[in-house]
């Protein structure tokens, strides 16, 4: 089964976060040295803290729909912005809210390296 491809009809706000999730084996010694080494092939994880701000109430109920029909453990493309390439992402962890100015969606994405197409 092909991956949908989550293509929202508003772009993620400016201020998109990306951060690194690496992962380490350490080995402390006595006298202060550490000795770290790469835990497995992909060790380093990208994460992608997302916001779409001043939505409609079908655009955000586009955006909260996907991520809810994923359930935070079915995989997803997802091409960030000014990036060319699609990467698999999971989302455990959005949410929507209501203020004056609209609704307001945040999320976060974890890449995947899942070998599922």
């Amino acid at each position: 089964m092909t991956l949908p491809i989550f293509e929202p009809s508003v772009p993620p706000s400016s201020g998109t976060r990306h951060k690194p999730e690496i992962k380490l084996l350490e080995a402390e010694f006595g006298d202060g040295y550490t000795q770290s080494a790469r835990r497995g092939i992909n060790h380093l994880r990208r994460t992608l803290a997302l916001s779409w701000d001043k939505l409609l109430p079908w655009q955000e109920a586009e955006i909260m729909g996907f991520l809810t029909e994923r359930g935070g453990d079915r995989l997803f493309y997802f091409t960030p912005t000014g990036e060319r390439k699609a990467l698999k992402w999971t989302c455990q962890e959005f949410d929507s809210a209501h203020n004056n100015d609209g609704f307001q969606v945040s999320a976060t994405f974890k890449q995947s390296f899942n070998l599922e197409n």
